[in-house]
């Protein structure tokens, strides 16, 4: 059951069932493993394009049990690795360099609006609000940061259409964050309702003849084969579609790290208490410090506001009692009432959390290996809610063999390399994450651009 899980299960589809489970040995053409929206775009992708295809999907647990139905509700044009790092992959699909990466840029930005469009065909009240995202620069470094970030964005030729430098005054009337001294400010976002569009679907896969079985947890992958404890699926392509989860399957132990990003929820706000913060067109949010924190305004007038700094655990160990870090929420409390002092008083009804998938070099890949029908989308470092859905219909280009301007793309195909064993990974991972968190307090008392952040900057994708 998801209703614990978040804010978001419990009031997407409170006291659902799950679904059957795999009865036993299955032939289909194409197995995917893991219901969430990377798995859950696949498939709805597979079956539109042809109805004919024998499409399972397989779940351990239900449809969004993972970061799908558990962040912060971001459907944005972010992708983790940057432009220039775009631009350096040297991946066998076709467009690299400059237009590579534009290429990627433009996808995103298309996908945001795709999300858009499929919520509303399939009439799934994601309660989406396509108000873009306002990150506000509240010191001097941030504030530099913000003016870099947006020239060096002209220098690719994105203009104001794409990013925008806010001053002070502009940047209050959006959202009044103490200190505020700027901000930049993107159109290319939506917030939604995650859980209700995961949820949504699962519905609309199954009304296209994909077979969902939740409850059924894949043990292993190999070429034409998914091992479950219910029965052995048999598949001309095998996707894998489990993001945080990776790392439980044999082979996979160090492909990605699943690393936790924690949530809270308040209650509704007042009218009054949202006429001093902003959002009223349900901006997306954040800050330009280093330590990534991420919030929005639901349908309901509470304000969801998330972040990291919870530790990663020896092994890429992934466990529920992982999910709460009392620490953590109580930081992230502190934070927001900082930012909005209005809120003081506020409760949070909900807090959780989970993990999400970083891999090595932090740039998300896709891809299909046809000599051996195994098929992979995943490391979104966070920025997945309309990745996913570029994962979904650049696999069904693969899987169908067509060549399109999808699978040139420089992230397809791309493998990143292996995190390194522990104890190294522990070390390593951890002693960043505490970096980012020094590298703001460094900026705090200098108020310069702090040097710990340029020199963790290439162990965390910068």
């Amino acid at each position: 059951m998801t209703g614990g899980l978040s804010f978001w299960h419990e009031t997407a589809r409170p006291g659902r069932t799950r679904r059957p489970a795999l009865p036993g040995d299955l032939d289909v053409d194409v197995a995917i493993v893991g219901a969430g929206y990377t798995g859950l775009w696949t498939a709805y992708y597979l079956a539109e394009a042809d109805p004919s295809l024998r499409i399972a999907v397989l779940e351990a647990e239900t449809a969004g049990y993972g970061a799908s139905g558990r962040n912060g509700g971001w459907c944005s044009a972010l992708f983790p690795a940057s432009l220039p790092a775009l631009a350096g992959l040297a991946g066998p699909a076709g467009l690299a360099g400059r237009a590579g990466a534009l290429a990627q840029h433009r996808a995103m930005r298309a996908t945001v609006d795709e999300v858009v469009r499929v919520a509303a065909a399939e009439g799934i009240d994601a309660h989406v609000a396509k108000g873009g995202t306002i990150i506000l620069a509240r010191s001097r470094a941030q504030w530099q940061r913000a003016r870099e970030e947006v020239r060096a964005a002209r220098e690719w030729g994105r203009g104001e259409d794409e990013l925008l430098l806010l001053g002070a005054d502009e940047a209050r009337r959006v959202l009044a964050g103490a200190g505020t001294r700027g901000a930049t400010y993107t159109p290319d976002c939506a917030a939604l309702h995650p859980a209700r569009l995961v949820h949504g679907l699962a519905d609309a896969v199954l009304r296209r003849g994909v077979d969902l079985f939740e409850g059924t947890r894949v043990t292993s992958i190999e070429p034409g084969r998914a091992h479950t404890r219910h029965g052995l699926v048999r598949a001309d392509v095998v996707v894998r579609a489990t993001e945080g989860w990776t790392p439980r399957l044999p082979g996979h132990e160090r492909a990605v790290a699943p690393v936790y990003s924690l949530v809270i929820a308040t209650e509704p706000l007042s009218p009054a208490v949202w006429e001093q913060v902003g959002l009223a067109r349900r901006e997306t949010f954040s800050d330009h410090r280093h330590l990534i924190i991420y919030g929005q305004r639901t349908a309901d007038d509470r304000l969801v506001f998330g972040g990291r700094g919870a530790p990663y655990h020896l092994g890429s160990r992934v466990r529920p009692e992982f999910d709460r870090d009392e620490r953590v929420f109580m930081r992230l409390y502190a934070t927001l009432l900082e930012m909005f002092p209005a809120l003081a008083g506020t409760r949070v009804t909900h807090a959780w959390g989970g993990p999400l998938g970083i891999p090595r070099d932090w740039c998300a890949s896709v891809g299909l290996d046809r000599s051996t029908g195994l098929g992979w989308a995943g490391g979104y470092v966070g920025d997945g809610v309309a990745t996913t859905n570029l994962a979904g219909r650049t696999l069904r280009d693969l899987v169908l063999g067509h060549d399109t301007d999808l699978t040139r793309l420089p992230w397809v195909g791309h493998r990143s390399r292996r995190w390194e064993p522990e104890p190294l990974r522990w070390l390593g991972i951890n002693a960043g994450l505490r970096a980012t968190t020094l590298a703001d307090a460094e900026e705090r008392l200098t108020r310069r651009p702090s040097l710990v952040a340029r020199a963790v900057a290439p162990l965390l994708g910068g």
